[in-house]
């Protein structure tokens, strides 16, 4: 099945702990959708892959795969930009999101 490229952007710091957490893993990449959840209506689901599923979006830089599920994309993924940041307290993926509206107070959920 033909899969479409994903209009994702991943930083340079994403990339890498991408590449670094799921080739630890044994994995190629990473898997991405949203579903129900929250106070806010939506959550971000991501755990490690070895491959899109069928109809995935894909978005690929350098050895690194974002596979991404194509409902979650159409209805509040595309165009989202992926980081990782770490400082003293803590670590983690921050999702620069162009379709979301509004989010809960503690940031875990969101609208679009």
């Amino acid at each position: 099945m033909q899969h479409q490229e994903a209009d994702i952007t991943l930083t340079a710091s994403a990339r890498n702990r991408i590449r670094e957490c799921a080739h630890q893993d044994g994995r190629t990449g990473i898997r991405i959708a949203v579903r129900e959840a929250g106070c806010s209506g939506l959550e971000y689901v991501v755990d490690y892959a070895d491959g899109p599923d069928d109809g995935d979006y894909i978005k690929r830089v350098d050895d690194v795969a974002v596979y991404v599920d194509a409902e979650s994309y159409r209805r509040a993924l595309a165009g989202l930009t992926i980081d990782y940041q770490q400082d003293a307290l803590s670590s983690g993926f921050v999702f620069n999101n162009p379709n979301k509206k509004g989010e809960c107070g503690c940031g875990a959920s969101f609208t679009v």
